[in-house]
């Protein structure tokens, strides 16, 4: 069972992030007191959330009463944040859903929809210069964080392609998908040719 503090933790942080977005609360109004479970497949736990009385409320259980049910693995619940993504997921078989569609798409437009003013929240404790200050230096953290990220998976691509030949470049990949196709259908008029043949024999 997923600890009980941890849990706790987790809740408290998003009912203080409640705090911070007013909208956030009207846009889960629509689905208070709708239980939606989450089953995370890969740590085998069942989560049940509920949005009741202005809060969120997060229960570690076995039950099987539940409005909705997402099951998938952490990595594929994590890309949620995403609302566009639900239905696509569930066709690609990456995500399993029971019962009522909108109320998994109600919590995933809410918190997409998250629009917190983080150098308002900050001057309350250091003065609007510093907290806007603050607040662009993160974004330029951010910025320099995924330019990073992009050039090492780029680096390493290159590397695996070019240098050490251990993955197939996309046009050579491109190439023998066309090769492969070509074969099939010439593959495909034999077959028609000596299919022809043996019924005149």
């Amino acid at each position: 069972m997923l600890a009980n503090a941890l849990l706790s933790l987790v809740e408290r942080i998003i009912n203080h992030v409640l705090q911070l977005d007013s909208s956030l609360k009207d846009n889960l109004a629509a689905i208070s007191d709708k239980q939606l479970l989450i089953e995370i497949r890969d740590w085998q736990q069942r989560i049940l959330c509920v949005y009741s009385n202005e809060q969120i409320h997060l229960y570690s259980t076995a039950e099987h009463h539940f409005d909705c049910m997402i099951s998938a693995d952490i990595d594929t619940l994590l890309t949620l944040k995403n609302p566009a993504m639900l239905t696509q997921l569930i066709r690609k078989d990456k995500l399993d859903l029971q019962g009522d569609l909108h109320i998994a798409q109600g919590f995933s437009n809410a918190f997409a929809a998250l629009n917190i003013d983080w150098p308002e929240h900050f001057s309350r404790y250091i003065g609007d210069a510093p907290a806007q200050q603050l607040w662009l230096s993160l974004q330029a953290m951010k910025r320099h964080g995924v330019n990073v990220k992009n050039k090492l998976e780029n680096t390493l691509t290159t590397l695996c392609q070019d240098e050490l030949a251990v993955t197939i470049h996309p046009l050579e990949l491109a190439e023998f998908k066309q090769q492969n196709r070509q074969l099939k259908n010439q593959v495909s008029q034999l077959e028609m040719r000596i299919n022809a043949l043996l019924k005149l024999c």
